[in-house]
């Protein structure tokens, strides 16, 4: 029972795509339609550019604007980096943060990513923390292990009453850009281990109120058997969500699937 009260998310992650002129165009086009799926959370995630043309579209709308990065300190000497004061002034709600490619590419690091998040959560931003892991062969002791340690380092020192709002988005990071999903059995079992952990942590009743999403090749083709897996509470898109027809039909396919675990529970 207490998967119902997990809202259904559909993030898409634009990273370094779209014009300003761009996003507001697809901000108009998914507006209405998005209006039939009041259950489901939809949120775009930005290039800090973007933000104030998705800010001002997205007014009066059921559409939430989320920053791909930002940095911990308020202010100072640190160019280039993106304040989260300044997020939360411009009336920001969601943070991705610790992507595989922030990960990957600029050397992102478990300190660094639990720094972001006790930031953001300071000013008022839903932190969406991302949980990279590689696909390769290995034991489920070994890859559970692995998930485990990088859920604890993110979220050293956050406290039970604020967690709950945390986001955790799992993304192995064979399947991201790569086309082919991680199969929903095995997302299933990730995401599983990483609320064991939570639970581990904390205690059940946060455990299950903390929304986890899985990111990695998601389409429309492939997201309902990944979202009606019982531990997966929605989807962090990439490539796919930058055409705004797809984005309708997942935050569709995502009210698909929370109907179908609706019905199960009834069922039990």
């Amino acid at each position: 029972m207490e998967m119902m009260n997990r809202r259904p998310l559909v993030i898409a992650n634009w990273k370094m795509n779209k014009l300003p002129s761009e996003s507001a165009a697809y901000i108009q086009k998914i507006e209405n339609p998005l209006k039939r799926y009041p259950d489901v959370i939809p949120v775009l995630a930005g290039q800090d550019v973007l933000l104030p043309a998705m800010v001002e579209a997205a007014k009066n709308t059921a559409i939430s604007i989320g920053a791909e990065n930002m940095y911990w300190q308020d202010r100072g000497a640190f160019t280039g980096e993106t304040s989260p004061a300044a997020l939360e002034d411009l009336g920001i709600s969601y943070v991705i943060i610790g992507h595989s490619e922030r990960r990957n590419y600029f050397r992102e690091t478990d300190e660094k990513v639990n720094l972001k998040a006790q930031a953001a959560l300071q000013h008022n931003l839903i932190p969406i923390i991302a949980i990279d892991e590689a696909i390769k062969p290995r034991d489920d002791n070994d890859r559970s292990h692995w998930v485990v340690n990088e859920v604890i380092e993110s979220l050293e020192g956050i406290p039970a009453e604020v967690v709950k709002s945390v986001i955790i988005a799992y993304e192995p990071t064979a399947a991201i850009g790569s086309g082919q999903a991680m199969t929903p059995a095995l997302a299933q079992f990730s995401l599983r281990r990483i609320r064991l952990t939570l639970a581990d942590m904390y205690d059940w009743d946060v455990a299950n109120a903390v929304r986890i999403m899985y990111g990695g090749s998601v389409k429309p083709e492939n997201a309902y058997e990944l979202m009606i897996q019982d531990d997966i509470d929605g989807v962090l898109v990439g490539d796919s969500a930058l055409n705004p027809d797809n984005f309708i039909e997942l935050c569709q396919v995502a009210n698909r699937a929370l109907l179908t675990k609706i019905r199960r529970l009834d069922e039990f």
